[in-house]
């Protein structure tokens, strides 16, 4: 079983065991993430193996500074002006890749790009002692519920990783925005902890939208972030037997039935929606319900994300989860 520690306590402990080679489960502001040695092909493989991940869906790069970003990637100036504006913090830059610095291709998945991001806390410190970025998928199952309390990790990955760092609940509770420039205009790859509005106000255009490519980035797979239950979207009642997630003051009609219920918050605040999401989809799933109907997320701001979020875990299963 995994060794489950404190924050506080953990650092000594983590870095000896990613320098040799192992995974180690991390707190940051979005989501906790399983964490290896991103120019260690066995480490790399340790991430995949664990998470039971297809090998062409790229990881994100985690890095401590901006000069550790750019000796890993080519930054054009609007890609810059982005990293100076929201990093550290939940945004990934997607960028063309450097190859001489030595990034494993299991992290890129064959790609000329890199997908990079600088986190908050725990994670940008254990990175600048480690002094090498840290490839770090989300800490869950693959195509499963992202963890957002160490214990969620513990509970899901215990039996197939050494060690999960405990920091608490994550404040964002969803995973970082993507975005890649592209001839000088941003492509939104995957909404996240930041809002399109606030990268747009920083680039000064709208966000293009839509993908030009194939799997560019992560998070890009049409089925994800799914429960055990089946999922029933913009839900106006609640059928026999099914678990409830709620949002805002008002209720889907015969809710009182439902078998657990839950609101990603009462108020209707978006940002506290988006940190309760996947903990409040743990629990709806360990509640027994063979199905979670979900009320309605207004699509605005940071609702273009949990709305995401809620369509992926919501779609047809198969077993390409990412």
């Amino acid at each position: 079983m995994t060794e489950l520690i404190p924050a506080d306590n953990a650092m000594d402990r983590a870095l000896a065991l990613l320098g040799a080679g192992e995974v180690v489960a991390i707190p940051t502001e979005t989501v906790y993430g399983l964490a290896g040695d991103a120019t260690n092909g066995a480490a790399v493989a340790r991430i995949f193996e664990a998470k039971g991940r297809p090998r062409f869906n790229p990881l994100i790069a985690h890095v401590a500074d901006m000069e550790m970003a750019e000796r890993i990637g080519v930054f054009d100036p609007l890609s810059r002006r982005l990293a100076d504006r929201f990093w550290p913090g939940p945004l990934t830059l997607v960028v063309p890749l450097r190859p001489e610095f030595g990034i494993h291709p299991l992290v890129t998945a064959g790609l000329d790009t890199i997908a990079l991001r600088m986190p908050l806390g725990f994670g940008g410190k254990l990175i600048a002692r480690l002094g090498r970025p840290l490839a770090a998928p989300s800490a869950n199952t693959s195509g499963k519920i992202s963890s957002t309390s160490g214990e969620a990790v513990a509970r899901d990955l215990g039996s197939r990783i050494p060690l999960v760092v405990d920091g608490g609940q994550t404040s964002v509770g969803l995973e970082s925005t993507i975005v890649k420039v592209e001839d000088g205009r941003v492509r939104l790859l995957r909404p996240g902890g930041i809002a399109a509005g606030e990268i747009e106000a920083v680039a000064g255009q709208p966000l293009l939208r839509g993908v030009t490519a194939g799997i560019e980035a992560p998070g890009m797979l049409a089925s994800h972030y799914a429960p055990g239950a089946a999922m029933r979207l913009n839900a106006g009642s609640v059928d026999a037997g099914e678990a409830l997630l709620g949002f805002g003051p008002q209720r889907a009609e015969g809710w009182q039935a439902a078998r657990a219920f839950l609101n990603l918050s009462e108020t209707g605040d978006l940002r506290e929606a988006a940190a309760n999401l996947f903990s409040h989809l743990q629990a709806l799933d360990l509640s027994g319900a063979a199905s979670i109907a979900v009320e309605p997320v207004p699509v605005a701001e940071l609702g273009e994300a949990i709305n995401d979020r809620l369509a992926r875990a919501a779609a047809p299963r198969d077993n390409l989860h990412g």
